[in-house]
Parts: C-alpha cells; sequence; structure tokens
C-alpha cells in the first residue's frame, strides 16, 4: 500500500523594518485574494483609522472577503453598536461588494453569529470556501468534543490544495499578557497537523505577530486592528516579527503553491511581509 504524505511547509519570509509601502502585493492572474483583522470592535478613532487605511489598500489591490479574528464587538451590541463598530467604518469595502467572514472571541456576543454581514449563517463554527482555500473556521472560546469531532469530519473530507484555520486565541504568542494557549493547543494541533492545514491565524493578543512555523505550519497573530497593547511581544525563540506600536491588518493572496502576505500599520507603513511555499503532496510506502 500506498500512503498520501503532505509535505511540510517551507516559509520563505523577509523581515522589514518599519517603512512607507512602497509597493502593493503584485497582482498575480486568478490569485485569491484577501484581508485579516482582528479585535477591531471598539468604535473608536483607531479602529476607523485602520478601516480607512484598509480601503486604501483595497483600491490597489482589490480583495474580495476579509477575515475576522474575533472581538468584533466589545461591549453592548445593541443595533446602533453594530453600525458604529462596524457597518461605518467598513463601510466602503461592504459597498464594493467585500464579504467579511468572523469568528467569535471572549468578548463577543454569541448572537453575532445571527449578524448576516459576518457570513456565520447562525454558526459558532463552519467552514467556507474561496478559490483553491478551504477555511476552518472555529470557536476557540468552547472547544468542546462536539466542536473537535466536527472539525476532524471538516478536515479529513477536505480536498482542497490549501487549509486555513482560524479562530480567536492564538496557540503560540509571546505576548506577556495572554501568551500561548497550551490546553487549546493540545486539543486542536495534532488535527491540524494530521490533516495537513497550512496556515492559522488568531487574534486575541492585541499587536501584530509572525510565529516561526511549528510543525509544518504557519502561525499568525492579528489581533491589533484597533486596540493596542504596547510593548507586550517579548522576545523569545517563537517570534519571527512582530508589531505592538501601532494598530494593523494584514493582507494577503494565494496562487499555485504560493501564499503571500503583507502586514500594514494603521499610518500606511509597511510592517512585514512574506511567502509561504506549500510542497507538493508526495507519496511513500507504509510498511
Amino acid at each position: 500500500m500506498r500512503a498520501r504524505l503532505v509535505g511540510a511547509l517551507i516559509a520563505v519570509l523577509f523581515v522589514l523594518t518599519l517603512g512607507r509601502a512602497s509597493a502593493m502585493l503584485p497582482g498575480l492572474p486568478g490569485a485569491t485574494r484577501f484581508a485579516i483583522v482582528g479585535d477591531t470592535g471598539t468604535g473608536e478613532k483607531p479602529e476607523y483609522e485602520v478601516a480607512h487605511e484598509l480601503t486604501e489598500y483595497h483600491a490597489q489591490f482589490p480583495f474580495t472577503f476579509v477575515l475576522m479574528m474575533g472581538d468584533n464587538l466589545y461591549g453592548s451590541t445593541r443595533p446602533r453598536d453594530y453600525e458604529k463598530k462596524f457597518a461605518i467604518p467598513f463601510k466602503p469595502l461592504l459597498d464594493a461588494g467585500v464579504k467579511f467572514y468572523a469568528t467569535l472571541g471572549n468578548h463577543d456576543n454569541p448572537d453575532e453569529r445571527l449578524y448576516t454581514p459576518f457570513n456565520m449563517n447562525g454558526q459558532r463554527y463552519y467552514t467556507f470556501k474561496q478559490g483553491p482555500i478551504e477555511f476552518f473556521v472555529c470557536d476557540s472560546n468552547y472547544m468542546d468534543p462536539k466542536q473537535l469531532a466536527w472539525l476532524e469530519r471538516q478536515l479529513s473530507a477536505s480536498r482542497a490544495r490549501w487549509k486555513i484555520a482560524y479562530f480567536h486565541h492564538p496557540l503560540y504568542s509571546t505576548g506577556s499578557t495572554h501568551g500561548s494557549q497550551t490546553d487549546l493547543r493540545e486539543l486542536v494541533e495534532p488535527l491540524l497537523e494530521k490533516y495537513g492545514v497550512n496556515i492559522v491565524f488568531s487574534g486575541h493578543e492585541h499587536f501584530y505577530e509572525r510565529i516561526k512555523p511549528q510543525h509544518g505550519i504557519a502561525y499568525f497573530i492579528e489581533g491589533g486592528s484597533a486596540k493596542l497593547r504596547e510593548g507586550d511581544i517579548q522576545n523569545g525563540g517563537l517570534r519571527a516579527a512582530g508589531l505592538d506600536r501601532d494598530r494593523s491588518f494584514m493582507v494577503a493572496q494565494v496562487s499555485g503553491n504560493t501564499f503571500q502576505f503583507e502586514t500594514i500599520s494603521r499610518t500606511g507603513q509597511l510592517v512585514d511581509k512574506g511567502i509561504v511555499e506549500k510542497k507538493k503532496e508526495s507519496t511513500t510506502p507504509t510498511r
């Protein structure tokens, strides 16, 4: 018999110091383009500034959807809060037809899953496909056996070239306030490894951080799109790059076996950029 093995990811990453972005991601034909924001729902000035910069980026790099890492609405969730903390700051993107796909954070009301523009379809956890990517959106607030069984079923059935998971709490982090969620990691990471998940996004930490690849998986934290925990990133072996001096968002595209990303600050500065190359599947005999 022969068993199919998914090759490990090789991350070829170009770390940059802060500097004004001189160019956008290249417009590759047929690429799937999207953005990532996290912990946005304050309704305050920094959120609006990030949303404005994201809109400016979209004008030159027309991504079609945005991943939301949770804490989508802090505090009350009255109809006017949905407007102030989401619909108004992101109105230009919504009007342009950009879709938002949310996950729930620890500050979110579970009823947010019923809010149509979050595209959760009433579910705490769900999947969706865009181009060659299948996204697995989990509720890391309550990672119970039922959700774990669902996740394994969905991952095992997926035939997508790229598998990307996202949820609020990070499995790896150098943040001094929260840090790595090791209990969650013990539950989830074996499934991510077993079924060849390529990339994982999270929020919760109010900064941007790129983690050195772990077990063939590229990990990113984008929880600094409105709130900021200044000076919270710690030196250590996990961190490849990070920003805890300003708010930020990410943009990305997938084409073939290549994932390209940029991280942009609230003021339009280029924070980090790089490439994740996915190895082709290979076969090897089993004993």
